[in-house]
């Protein structure tokens, strides 16, 4: 039997029963024994492994509660167009596109993405006609930084059969020229359907770019995520057994059904091909749009659908940003929990980014979990300073409220809109700084332990998991992750530099030391 001996370390259980020891033991991928080293020390063998931490801080595994690795993946292997990456103006795109499909034979697919116009020099979106100047050989496709716009050039329109009579997507919008009505190639709210129409990445390279991905959330501390993609499905639960067969993805998976097939997989539930603690379905995910300015779907099909996956037992998970979805969610569980009574549940509002205090009490009272994204602070709160006006900006992120009101939220990055680093969501959820300064909300920080429960044992409660994982106790997977420094003692500036120095899956060392 394998067994590690972890020793000389400051151990933060997240266990309020247990908060503390020096010493661990772990056998079989699981923790045996927590305690003071004396205490352990008989339980090593002539093949226990033998790990002295000198004195560095261990917490349980980081859990990402809402991540996009495909996504992640791609973005990873493509071109990437953000402000850190040097791009300030629609040229600078026009010259990295062009620079792209110098490597690629005509007609080949060129992929790109993170630009933010906000930080252009001429603050607005690219269009087709620009990309055309850059692509006239080869289909372009722009993804923004935020996920839910996207920029075709006009190679790529006449591939995809989109021309002027072309209607808008359900609960998308179809930027058009003002005095000829053709499309610009600016598109709103139809990620997955503009998906739908193109050839997939090729495989080589988005197996390449999972590699990366795993590199990524690894060296981060990341011992599980929950794919949060609207798009899952058997074949993509498929592709996740594969790569953690082949041993090119070590964090293990939650992986959130889309809502068009949770019937599929109600009546035939994905085959088990590998340990379920390393892969197991998620909740339903419900992607409530609100791009055009009416919510999509509404409010009216979203009770039917959300009732129709209570009923069946299974957890919803609704994507919803501003105050009108938020409410909207908040209608469609308040309505299936009368309609069909059911004991916890856990129904969770994915973002929940403007909540007022009226909602606050709303999402309490139905017993809602959010899993919103403090990373956000810290990575976007400059371009929120600039663009949420007063009012709407005192109900943004409102951690601080929502807790004061017991509801339970986890952390998620939303990568790959924002880093998977959920030491910067601690931050950012600490301090409500951005990163170039600005404070964001500032009555809504929390203390240090709330924000750590927030990636730890409040992501595993939120995908029914906290009897495995989110905390250190004997019988609960090894996952944990060895911190430089110790987030409970050092100023709250100094937690964004903190370094993770080793990441633990299921007993075995995937990072570091």
């Amino acid at each position: 039997m394998t067994s590690l001996f972890i020793t000389n370390a400051l151990i933060k259980t997240m266990n309020p029963d247990f908060p503390g020891a020096d010493s661990l033991f772990i056998q079989d991928g699981r923790i045996l024994a927590l305690g003071i080293r004396e205490k352990l020390q008989g339980l090593k063998n002539s093949h226990t492994e033998y790990i002295d931490l000198n004195g560095r801080t261990v917490l349980p595994g980081f859990m990402d509660a809402h991540l996009h690795l495909r996504a992640l993946a791609e973005s990873l292997v493509t071109v990437n167009l953000s402000p850190d990456h040097g791009i300030s103006s629609i040229s600078h795109i026009q010259e990295r596109i062009h620079q792209e499909t110098l490597k690629h034979p005509f007609g080949s697919w060129i992929r790109a993405g993170a630009y933010n116009e906000v930080y252009l020099a001429e603050q607005r979106d690219p269009t087709r006609w620009d990309l055309d100047q850059a692509a006239p050989h080869h289909p372009v496709r722009l993804t923004h930084r935020s996920g839910h716009a996207q920029v075709l050039n006009t190679l790529a329109l006449n591939l995809l059969n989109i021309t002027i009579e072309t209607p808008d997507p359900p609960g998308g919008l179809m930027e058009r020229d003002m005095e000829t009505g053709e499309p610009n190639g600016i598109f709103y709210g139809t990620g997955d359907f503009l998906s739908s129409l193109m050839p997939p990445l090729e495989k080589s390279l988005l197996e390449q770019g999972v590699k990366l991905a795993n590199q990524e959330l690894i060296k981060n501390g990341i011992t599980s995520f929950c794919d949060a993609s609207s798009r899952n499905d058997l074949e993509r639960w498929q592709s996740f057994a594969q790569w953690i067969t082949d041993g090119i993805l070590d964090s293990r998976v939650m992986m959130m059904l889309g809502v068009k097939v949770f019937r599929e997989y109600q009546a035939n539930p994905f085959p088990m091909t590998v340990d379920r603690n390393q892969l197991m379905p998620g909740p339903v995910k419900i992607i409530l749009e609100e791009t055009t300015g009416k919510l999509y779907p509404t409010l009216e099909d979203l009770n039917e659908i959300v009732f129709s996956i209570h009923k069946a037992g299974l957890q919803v998970a609704i994507h919803a940003i501003e105050e009108p979805g938020v409410e909207a969610a908040c209608i469609a569980i308040e309505q299936a929990l009368v309609r069909y009574p059911r004991k916890d549940p856990r129904h969770r509002i994915e973002h929940c980014s403007l909540c007022p205090p009226s909602l606050i009490r709303r999402i309490a009272s139905s017993g809602i979990m959010v899993v919103s994204n403090p990373n956000f602070i810290y990575f976007s709160g400059d371009r929120y300073l600039k663009t949420i006006t007063p009012p709407r900006m005192n109900t943004l992120y409102p951690f601080a409220s929502l807790i004061k009101n017991n509801v339970i939220m986890a952390g998620g990055s939303d990568a790959p809109i924002a880093p998977v680093n959920p030491l910067a969501g601690i931050y950012g959820a600490v301090t409500r700084r951005a990163r170039e300064g600005g404070m964001v909300v500032k009555e809504e920080k929390i203390d240090v332990y709330a924000a750590i429960a927030l990636y730890t044992k409040n992501a595993a409660r939120s995908l029914f998991e906290e009897h495995q994982r989110g905390s250190i106790a004997p019988g609960k997977l090894a996952d944990l992750v060895v911190l430089s420094d110790n987030p409970f003692a050092v100023d709250e500036e100094a937690l964004k530099d903190i370094q993770v120095e080793m990441t633990i899956v299921g007993g075995r060392v995937a990072f570091g030391l």
